[in-house]
Order: structure tokens, then sequence, then C-alpha cells
């Protein structure tokens, strides 16, 4: 009998794992929102439900009597997939790893009570509170909500004097309008990319990340494999093998940020699902081999997926550089596609879009992937291809 997948969100994010999941021969139903979600006109089944409503995911899954569910690179809509898949006893983590996983104060409690690596913190409600603990803070440090994600309301706190106007900022992009005051760390930044099988974490790659920085630090690049040594490699992967099995997380992918910094890895962040900005989607597959998204649906359905790697490739993802104001014209792309290692150029914003500084992920203008023998192949073609691309104002 056809298995039955639902799948938490229908945007553009859902729809690889749409895709595959009717590649693979699944009857497909999709939870958004949204009833023009680009991803329902491939699914079988549309149900009009937020993704972050638990009852009402609950209620659609049992409606659609799934066999499996999931979701791919967006955290609020794990504790739905965790409610949903306890009650109707599906493969899936706990509604108490959900929470865990997607609150930055409750994940950071969990590191520290199980000797994972982390920066000091504060978890703060309201800005009242920071009178309490303002003399303690050292500067520079980074204030954060505790519930959001891609960058949002991330800010640098270089002084006293910034402190109270950082707590704003970043409240004000919190879904309860908890923050987190945190150590600034200093170093690289790595991601882990994870699977879990029988409360077993495999690690599937190492990705170089490259951000902004200063003040909102949003992510601009990654390749895989790392270009790290061995040494700092090993101890990255050490760290981020604990930080899951802290959270508790027993099944699925999983996506750790890490920081290199001069006193070894430490934690930043992660997230019980595969990681955005292509890099479980697109850069693991061609680094590896390996097809995360696959894996993540066959592990939903109770099927023990095999994720060994058949190659050993670099791979890299490169944003075009940020411009402000409206994009007046976009040229040369088809001839940075002619590229031997370029395998996609994509654009979220056109000719006549107003855009910004870049202050979070959506902020973003497009982006390019390449595959080649080495990762330092791929970060060069990428960097040749945005090179030819000419965005205008």
């Amino acid at each position: 009998m056809m298995k039955r997948l639902f799948i938490i969100g229908a945007s553009v994010l859902q729809l690889p794992a749409i895709k595959k999941a009717k590649e693979m021969g699944f009857y497909v139903g999709v939870a958004d929102y949204n009833p023009e979600a680009v991803g329902i006109k491939f699914a079988d089944k549309y149900f009009n439900v937020s993704t972050i409503d638990e009852q009402g995911i609950y209620r659609a899954a049992k409606d659609f009597r799934a066999d499996g569910i999931m979701t791919l690179a967006t955290d609020m809509p794990m504790r739905s997939l965790a409610y949903a898949a306890e009650k109707l006893n599906l493969p899936g983590i706990s509604y108490e790893t959900a929470v865990k996983a997607t609150d930055k104060g409750e994940m950071i409690k969990a590191f520290a009570a199980n000797g994972v690596e982390h920066p000091w913190y504060f978890v703060l409600q309201q800005k009242d509170d920071l009178h309490n603990i303002i003399e303690k803070i050292k500067y520079p440090c980074i204030s954060k909500p505790v519930d959001n994600a891609g960058s949002r309301g991330v800010v640098l706190v270089k002084s006293k004097e910034e402190l109270f106007a950082a707590f704003e900022y970043s409240s004000e992009q919190s879904r309860n309008g908890g923050v987190i005051i945190e150590e600034y760390l200093e170093g690289q930044e790595y991601s882990v990319e994870i699977m879990v099988l029988q409360n077993i974490p495999k690690v599937l790659q190492v990705t170089d990340k490259l951000t902004t920085g200063a003040p909102h630090f949003v992510e601009m690049g990654h390749n895989q494999p790392s270009l790290s040594n061995d040494e700092n490699i090993e101890k990255i992967k050490n760290l981020a093998c604990r930080a899951v099995q802290a959270l508790g997380i027993n099944i699925g992918p999983a996506h750790v940020e890490i920081m290199l910094t001069k006193e070894g890895p430490k934690m930043i962040e992660l997230g019980a699902r595969m990681g955005g900005d292509c890099i479980t989607t697109h850069l693991v597959p061609l680094s590896t081999g390996v097809d995360m998204v696959k894996a993540t649906i066959e592990l939903s359905c109770g099927i023990t997926p095999n994720i060994e790697p058949l190659f050993n490739k670099g791979s890299a993802i490169r944003y075009f550089p940020s411009v402000k104001g409206i994009i007046k014209s976009i040229s040369n792309v088809e001839q940075a596609k002619k590229i031997r290692e370029i395998k996609e150029i994509t654009f979220v914003h056109r000719a006549g879009d107003m855009v910004s500084d870049v202050a979070s992920s959506t902020d973003r203008i497009g982006f390019v992937i390449a595959q080649a023998e080495t990762a330092a192949e791929a970060i060069k073609a990428c960097n040749e291809a945005t090179s030819i691309v000419k965005i205008e104002e």
C-alpha cells in the first residue's frame, strides 16, 4: 500500500521534500496557512492550517491518516511535528526536545546541564530584567530573540549604552518577547550536518560558514567539506554530537552551529531539522552523494535510510553582494552559468524590487552553487560567477 507522508509547510522551503516524496511514490499531504503556497500544486492533498498550530496540525495529520510527519529547514513547526507525532505514535522527536530545540534559552540551559561547551548567557523576559544583570555583562556581547531564526533580531552589543536598544531590537523579533544576552564568540564558524539513527548521531559533513560579521552575522556563504585541519574537525564533530544528545534528539536530522574559539569549540545553537540556506538540500548531496531529504522522509516513516557517502567532492554556495535601493537590472547570468562547476544560480529578488542592507537572511538577493573536486575549487567557481553577474541599482 502507498505510504502517506504529511509535510508541515508548503512554501519554497518544503518543495524539495514534496517533490522527493512524490518521486519516491508517497501519497503526500501538506499543511500551510497560505492557500497560494507554491508547494500545494505538487501535493495530493492540502490542509489550510498554520504550521505552528499544534492542535490543527495534529487534527490534519490524523485526518490524513499519516504514516509519517516531517518538515524541512524551519524551526517553530518542529513543535507541531513533535506534538502530532507523539499523539499519533509516529516516529519523531519528543515534544520536550522540540521545545529545547526551538527556544534558545531552554537550549543553552540543556547544554549547561549536560556539560556541553557554550557561551555565558542571561535569559530575560522583559527590559527591566536588564537592571539585575547589567553589571555582570562583559562587552562586546550578543543580543538575540530566544525563538526566531535566520539571524532575525540578532545584534552585536558593544557597550552598556547600547544594551537597552539592543534588547528592544531583539525583543521585537521574539514571538514571546524573550531575549538571550550571551557571550560574543570570536573565531571561525562551522555547522555540522547530522542524521540521528536509533539514538546515535551520524555526522555527514562539516561546513565552513561565511557571515557578514557584526552587527547581524547573516550567513553569506558555505562550503563543504570544511577546510579546517583534522584535529579541529574532530573536536567540532565531538561537540556537535554531544549537543544533539543533550537535547534528546533521538531520530532525524540535526543542524549544529559551532564557533571554534581560542579556548576550543563552543556551541552557538542547533536545530532538530535539516539546515537551511541550501546546506543540506544541495551542498550535502553535491559533496557526499547522500540525499538528506530522502533520508529524512524515510526516517519519518520508520524506514532506516542508507546514509553512507558515495563520494568525496567539494561544494559551495555564495550569496550575491548586497545592494541597497531599487534593483534596476540583473545581467550576465547566462554567461556565469557557463562556468563548468556551477550547478545553480537563483535570485529571490528581481529588477524593480526594493532591497536593503543585509540584516537578516530575507534581505539577500540570490545565490550561486558549485560542485568541484575540492571545496577550494568550488569556492573559486562561486566567486567567479558572482563577479560576472552584474546587479545594478
